[in-house]
């Protein structure tokens, strides 16, 4: 995709271009506001807090969530400022939650950098994402009484659902559904959020704002869905991210919960799917050797769960398309629709 001439490529990483040009062009700019407020928000008066604030901030990013709420906007009056403050809001709690993800996750790399904690250790990465927490409150605390509620609601279903995903289905639980609760808490919450933060600055109506974030929580749920087929069919220098991380750390994802619905089952004949009990084995195994974890990565990418995997991603995008029915016809509601569908589509 070639980006406009003086606009940075910002929505490049989705591979987006929204159906109606005059409201793409206002989301690109919006986006590069966004940039240069998100760089503002970070900056801290310590040296050290500074630079450990600025790591992510400065090395890009897809800006899924406040692009989100500035096209979610464009359903009311765009121009409104409170759009841009509360898409800001949105990206600085998203990166307090990579500096925590990453330490939990013991991910080495992040958007093509070295992850915070590989650089700082956990413990200071863990602080950097508390600043950034506090200066997504400090923010949203000028949006008024209804976003600071909205804010601490979707952080606690963040926190939730990282306690979920820590502590793991009950023994009566079925795995996947257990695993699609904690995506729609961990990053459907707060997809959700961007989306309804956009449409109420914008001063749409109640009825308006519940579509939308039941839309964002759908593509929340497919975004990250795409993210665990990307984990394993796509290469760092594309993802920004080592391949096989989650399957390294035994971190579940739905290849892997479908693979081992595969293992359980005989297959047609009768027989036991010896190929997926096998598959299995592996990957519960000791996958500290990179030629061993990228011997299981292509496996598991050529086996059938990982297809199955990208088309319930295609469903959740589908049925938040799905979800934007009530809404008028217009250039906003065929902007979300393109979105829904690139977050499905893209390989980074």
């Amino acid at each position: 995709m070639t980006p406009r001439t003086g606009v940075t490529p910002v929505t490049a990483a989705l591979d987006l271009r929204l159906p109606d040009h005059d409201l793409d062009d206002a989301v690109r700019a919006g986006l590069v506001r966004v940039d240069e407020r998100l760089l503002e928000a970070v900056e801290q008066a310590d040296p050290l807090a500074d630079e450990t604030s600025k790591h992510l901030a400065l090395a890009g990013g897809k800006r899924v969530r406040p692009m989100l709420t500035l096209i979610a906007g464009h359903l009311g009056e765009a121009s409104r400022p409170e759009i841009l403050e509360a898409a800001v809001v949105v990206e600085l709690t998203h990166l307090a939650t990579l500096y925590h993800d990453d330490v939990m996750d013991s991910a080495p790399m992040r958007r093509g950098a070295p992850s915070a904690h590989a650089v700082w250790g956990n413990t200071v990465a863990i602080l950097t994402g508390d600043l950034l927490f506090a200066r997504a409150s400090t923010v949203v605390s000028t949006l008024g009484v209804e976003a600071v509620r909205l804010q601490a609601q979707t952080f606690e279903r963040l926190c939730l659902g990282q306690l979920h995903e820590t502590v793991g289905p009950r023994a009566d639980d079925d795995p996947v559904e257990h695993y699609l609760q904690v995506l729609a808490d961990k990053t459907g919450s707060l997809i959700a959020t961007s989306a309804r933060f956009g449409a109420m600055f914008a001063g749409c109506e109640p009825g308006v704002l519940d579509v939308v974030s039941a839309y964002g929580e759908r593509v929340g749920v497919a975004f990250q869905l795409a993210d665990d087929v990307i984990d394993l069919a796509s290469d760092g220098a594309t993802s920004g991210k080592t391949p096989g991380t989650d399957l390294r750390e035994h971190v579940p994802t739905l290849p892997v919960l479908l693979l081992r619905r595969h293992a359980a089952r005989t297959t047609p004949d009768g027989e036991p799917d010896v190929d997926s009990a096998a598959l299995l084995a592996v990957l519960d195994g000791d996958l500290s050797d990179d030629a061993v974890l990228a011997d299981a990565v292509a496996r598991l990418a050529a086996h059938p769960a990982t297809a199955q995997a990208r088309d319930e991603a295609v469903r959740w995008a589908r049925d938040a398309v799905a979800a934007l029915e009530p809404l008028p016809p217009s250039a906003a509601r065929d902007a979300l629709r393109a979105y829904a569908e690139a977050v499905v589509a893209r390989t980074a």
